[in-house]
């Protein structure tokens, strides 16, 4: 009964009409209220999902299937269920799917929280819980996790090791806590797909522990305190799609090794301290722009028999009879588990955060408010599928290419703040999805591009802080019969520099003559012969000029 506009609470009766109900699936409606105390006792319910909504209550013990009930499935994403979880909901014993996220819970995660069970995911983001992280997770060697999300939350200290030691784990969401400390050591969670910590105050450099997750496809360590080079041994991440770095103290050039990232589709490196000459090689890159990228949920691959063949070698007896009786449902009702992957873009001073299918045809690189310097490299012209180019607050110089306009798809261009010269290439006009153009504040020279297509749309603040430039929307006009050439320009003269040069030189003069009259008397004698002669030389003109004025006046 999902998706129907369902008002009112749940019918407190209900266990008694439906003794025997095995799946309840009333999702995307307009429910409130809290969950029947009976739900507690219904020992054949499977399959609970009851997201979307506006139920609000405390989350009680008896509000949930006892420990030992047949319930592998629970949902009560996005409501206003609140105060603590109750430790029962992460003891039961045939439990695959664990989803509380978007809730209003608080406190800590109850210290029993050991997942030796058989859950494979679990999710309690978007909530106001606190404390340490958790330390259950992982312990097992027979544990299946696939994914772990707890993210948005309020969580601090370190992360614990044995997250990374679930040989399974495939997603790890710990964004947005209060974590602290460096990146673990010494794990073992090679199936790792998906790692995001951003937005936490973790530090220290990326370590070498990483070098064997091969399968990541995306890597996000954004806002936090992280310092050091990109290692040499980035290019190991050979599946990594995703690198998002911004907003850390990195440091240091680009290794060469991050061209050879080929399937890399969105490089986040902004707001940080690197330096040196922007890569030629990354023109290696394949932006890939459609359904040639893939960025499925991670637990695709183990929707299979196989999972339960894992599941039932590790149970017996009655256990094993009563789970066997889930695999029909299992088909038929397998939860779409959404891999909540979120990329956020600086596009003209302001942020877009995209989110799950839309990065399938989103391809980016953010290099701005670093410390590179010299020329853009021409071959990047050659990055024809990219969709945003910022390369924004740098020391770059030189000419902006006119191979850019090679870059068919693209739609966002910001080079502002920088030293870049030259004339804008009139070829740039040819860029028809262009939407965001900017190279304001730079030393550019010459007209602007005609205004027609794309750039018909843009106004005076993609061009300002550019003193040389003319031509509309700017109120500069261009002089018609001024030369093509900028020699002009570039042969002005800067007239503050020249007085105060003029100043520094009649100082110096100054200052020499008056040292060489105090240390030579011979030259200080013949001075004042000199001024003595002067001003003879002037009385005498001055005096016969005046008496042959006089006679002419009279």
């Amino acid at each position: 009964m999902s998706g129907n506009n369902i008002h009112g609470q749940i019918a407190r009766n209900i266990c008694s009409i439906f003794p025997s109900l095995k799946n309840f699936i009333m999702a995307n409606n307009s429910l409130t209220g809290c969950i029947p105390p009976c739900f507690g006792n219904m020992s054949s319910l499977e399959y609970l999902d009851l997201s979307n909504n506006h139920m609000s209550c405390e989350l009680l013990e008896h509000n949930l299937p006892i420990v030992g009930s047949s319930l592998w499935f629970l949902k009560l994403s996005d409501n206003n269920f609140n105060g603590r979880l109750p430790p029962s909901v992460f003891n039961m014993t045939y439990l695959l799917y664990l989803l509380l996220d978007g809730n209003k819970f608080v406190g800590e995660v109850p210290g029993t929280f050991s997942l030796e069970s058989l859950l494979l995911w679990l999710d309690i983001s978007s909530n106001l819980l606190s404390g340490m992280l958790p330390r259950g997770i992982g312990n097992s060697s027979e544990n299946q996790l696939d994914g772990i999300d707890l993210s948005r939350n309020h969580f601090e200290g370190t992360i614990p090791i044995e997250y990374f030691n679930s040989s399974g784990l495939e997603f790890l969401d710990l964004s947005e806590n209060n974590l602290s400390g460096s990146l673990p050591l010494g794990f073992n969670a090679l199936d790792l797909r998906y790692v995001h910590l951003y937005g936490n105050r973790l530090s220290g450099p990326l370590p070498y522990d990483f070098y064997n997750l091969s399968s990541l496809v995306t890597l996000d360590l954004g806002y936090n305190n992280l310092t050091g080079p990109i290692p040499n041994w980035i290019d190991s991440l050979s599946e990594l799609s995703i690198f998002v770095l911004k907003s850390n103290q990195f440091n240091g050039k680009l290794p060469h090794q991050l061209c050879l990232l080929r399937k890399l589709s969105i490089l986040d490196l902004s707001e940080n301290n690197f330096s040196g000459l922007l890569p030629s090689c990354l023109r290696n890159l394949n932006f890939t722009t459609s359904d040639e990228k893939t960025l499925e949920p991670p637990i695709r691959e183990r929707q299979n028999d196989g999972i339960w063949k894992d599941i039932f070698s590790s149970i017996k007896g009655r256990e094993l009879e009563s789970i066997i009786n889930l695999y029909p449902y299992y088909e038929v009702l397998f939860p779409e588990i959404n891999v909540k992957i979120s990329v956020e873009l600086t596009l003209k001073k302001n942020f877009y955060t995209y989110e799950g299918g839309n990065l399938r045809y989103l391809s980016a690189v953010d290099l701005s408010c670093n410390r590179f310097t010299g020329e853009i490299p021409t071959e990047w012209g050659k990055l024809s599928g990219i969709y945003s180019l910022n390369l924004s607050q740098n020391n770059l110089t030189g000419l902006i290419p006119s191979s850019f306009s090679n870059l068919k798809r693209i739609e966002s261009l910001d080079l502002s703040h920088n030293n870049l010269n030259g004339r804008i290439p009139a070829q740039l006009v040819e860029l028809n999805f262009l939407s965001v153009f900017n190279v304001s504040y730079n030393n550019l020279s010459g007209r602007t591009p005609e205004m027609k297509y794309q750039f018909a749309t843009f106004d005076e603040s993609s061009y300002k802080g550019n003193p040389l430039l003319c031509g509309p929307p700017l109120q500069n006009s261009c002089d018609k019969t001024e030369s093509p050439s900028v020699r002009v320009p570039n042969n002005s003269i800067d007239m503050d520099s020249f007085y105060a040069s003029f100043g520094v030189c009649y100082i110096i003069v100054v200052l020499t003559i008056a040292a060489v009259l105090c240390i030579n008397p011979y030259w200080r004698r013949r001075w004042f012969y000199f001024i003595e002669e002067c001003i003879d030389t002037c009385y005498c003109f001055l005096a016969i000029n005046f008496r042959k004025l006089s006679r002419f006046r009279r």
